[in-house]
């Protein structure tokens, strides 16, 4: 049965709903879940060095900017490697991407069952993580845009929820105990802190960026395509930032003894309940698990369409991975495949997921740089001194940035992230017969 007789992806998303797609894959709410460790790596500089991550990510997403606009397909960092290089190198790419796609829903689902094991610890963990699954396969399937629709509404409470906090932290430093604490530009600067501090911290900060990414692979859904997704490409990052350093300089301004911090993990409900009592510590746990909610099921999204994009070209077995539902007008199957992938969370811990999403997003990130120069400087000739800014110097900039964030992952996530590669490496191999088959014509053989 053919894609056409299957139905296809519809294009109904505007640049409103990419972006809030983005950022809810980002799931900025978590700048608050992870500020205490950050910030005690950073030695308080944390602001700094969520700008200093901007910064590096920006190079990634110009990048993806560049290349969107030759490949609006639905594939990301796949369809951008296979055509701008090589097919093979592409098939690599997207396995590698995978991880971070696949496994953000699992990382989700463990971080949402955790908090609600501390609330209700009668109830198992996998019962949480069961229902998790459930809800956000069931929205994904349902449709992008009642997913884009949702993960809209579900942001803005978030961002809801950060202007109260804000609101809570402004009062209690100018009206409240804390006695009109003076502002301070130690979270932006302190002579007293190592560029070492700082630097060691970025690595960790630049992977809250990850979905400037994810909304590449609705080209297919989106509206104008090459116009809409660059513009969101820079506002997700961009917007994202302005959340993580306001939250981040109010939180420490509040609460500025780094060193004090028995539980970096935990921190932040301490704050929370400094400044706006159990109200607002309550607020933020719900809104935690909201997060987690809208984060899954915007990297479920984006994984599902990029397993559809090689399936459709036959590198993923084309009736499993190339089929869309004629009424819902999602790769059904597809997402089948990430809920399932995310129930295994009941057998994994975070530090084992989060190696290889790590892994998997920085690999990817290196290639589609790459891709730039390839199509447009090399294969384009784009060779002029303007040509030779935006696609020889910007994307080197950028690929030599994130290697060096990947080559600073740590033996483990190497390790797991090499293993995954040499798995994807060997299916390629053998079904491309040593590479004199090309892998859009895997399974040609087998459906003629």
């Amino acid at each position: 049965m053919n894609n056409e007789k299957q139905g296809k992806l519809k294009r109904s998303l505007s640049l409103s709903h990419v972006v809030f797609f983005g950022l809810a894959f980002m799931a900025p709410g978590t700048v608050f879940g992870t500020y205490g460790v950050a910030a005690f790596e950073s030695k308080g500089m944390i602001a700094a060095g969520y700008i200093a991550a901007l910064f590096v990510m920006l190079f990634t997403a110009y990048s993806y900017a560049q290349l969107v606009k030759a490949f609006p397909s639905a594939g990301a960092a796949y369809t951008f490697t296979q055509k701008a290089i090589n097919p093979y190198l592409g098939f690599l790419v997207g396995w590698a991407i995978l991880l971070d796609y696949m496994l953000s829903p699992m990382i989700s689902s463990l971080l949402l069952s955790i908090s609600l094991k501390a609330y209700f610890p009668a109830v198992p963990m996998f019962v949480w993580i069961i229902i998790f699954v459930i809800v956000i396969t069931t929205i994904n399937i349902l449709g992008i845009k009642f997913a884009a629709n949702f993960n809209t509404y579900v942001f803005l409470l978030q961002m809801l929820s950060f202007i109260l906090f804000v609101f809570f932290a402004l009062k209690y430093l100018l009206h409240g105990d804390g006695g009109g604490t003076s502002f301070s530009i130690l979270p932006f600067y302190d002579h007293n802190v190592k560029f070492s501090a700082l630097a060691g911290v970025i690595p960790v900060l630049c992977f809250t960026y990850l979905g400037f990414d994810a909304v590449t692979a609705l080209s297919e859904e989106t509206k104008n395509p090459t116009k809409t997704l660059p513009k969101a490409i820079y506002l997700i990052p961009i917007i994202g930032s302005v959340i993580y350093v306001i939250a981040t300089y109010l939180l420490q301004i509040v609460y500025p003894n780094i060193s004090s911090f028995s539980d970096p993990q935990s921190v932040q409900y301490k704050i929370f309940y400094l400044i706006g009592g159990m109200f607002l510590k309550s607020v933020f746990v719900a809104m935690g698990i909201v997060a987690s909610v809208t984060s899954a099921i915007a990297s479920g999204s984006s994984a599902s369409r990029i397993m559809y994009a090689m399936g459709r070209e036959n590198i993923l077995p084309k009736k499993l991975f190339g089929y869309i539902s004629p009424k819902f007008h999602t790769p059904v199957f597809n997402i089948l495949i990430v809920g399932a992938v995310a129930l295994s969370s009941m057998l994994f811990n975070l530090n084992f997921a989060t190696s290889l999403i790590n892994f998997g997003a920085f690999f990817a990130f290196i290639f589609v740089n790459i891709s730039v120069i390839t199509h447009y400087f090399i294969k384009n000739k784009e060779r002029s001194l303007k040509g030779s800014i935006k696609y020889l110097v910007l994307p080197l900039i950028g690929a030599v940035l994130i290697f060096a964030l990947w080559l600073n992952l740590g033996k483990f996530s190497l390790v797991l992230g090499g293993v995954w590669l040499i798995i994807g490496f060997i299916y390629l191999l053998k079904q491309t017969k040593m590479f004199k088959q090309s892998p859009s014509d895997v399974f040609l053989d087998t459906e003629a």
